[in-house]
């Protein structure tokens, strides 16, 4: 298990030029956005605006700061999310367009490449929330300070820190509550 700590995040900008994004783990670690095969970031959305087009990548989006965006999809239509709904799962290669709801928000965003992985995105609030995790995984706590335990192994972390691991492990929070995300990648099987 390893800890990120949220000032050692890389910072870079959108594909699209619109803005910038909080890189919290990629895998493989290439430069640029073609060679990942899985890629977990945060952002902050200021604006409306078109999300970038990634060819044969899945995407997961969660918002955890702000009053929230909606999120239109073509061949899904549009979707409301804010703190308080589930993460949306979406092709990253189709055109997408968010329209904030009341100001600049901050995302989760999961991307995976189709034909190497698949992912899983689960938030986890409140006292004392757990998860069995597997394949690949990261925690991103969004708020902090946070005490989170692993597999018997207690960790503090502050808003935007992460772990990251992989194999099975249980995560759980405590007596304070918590607000993380747990995050899943699992090798796509050859057919």
């Amino acid at each position: 298990m390893r800890l990120l700590r949220a000032e050692d995040h890389a910072r870079m900008p959108w594909k699209n030029g619109g803005g910038e994004t909080v890189e919290v783990a990629v895998h493989p670690a290439v430069p640029g956005l073609d060679g990942f095969d899985w890629r977990v970031s945060m952002a902050t959305v200021a604006a409306d605006g078109p999300f970038s087009c990634f060819p044969g990548i899945d995407r997961t989006l969660a918002v955890f700061d702000g009053a929230g965006l909606e999120l239109s999809v073509e061949g899904q239509g549009a979707h409301r999310l804010t703190p308080a709904t589930a993460p949306l799962a979406f092709p990253g290669d189709v055109p997408a367009f968010a329209r904030l709801v009341g100001g600049p928000v901050t995302d989760l965003n999961v991307m995976t490449r189709r034909r190497a992985c698949r992912q899983r995105v689960t938030r986890l609030r409140g006292t004392h929330p757990s998860a069995a995790l597997c394949g690949a995984w990261i925690v991103l706590v969004t708020a902090g300070p946070s005490l989170v335990t692993v597999d018997g192994r207690e960790v503090r972390l502050r808003r935007g820190d992460a772990l990251l691991g992989e194999g099975g492990a249980a995560v759980a929070g405590g007596d304070d509550p918590v607000d993380l995300f747990a995050v899943e990648i699992d090798p796509v099987s050859p057919s």
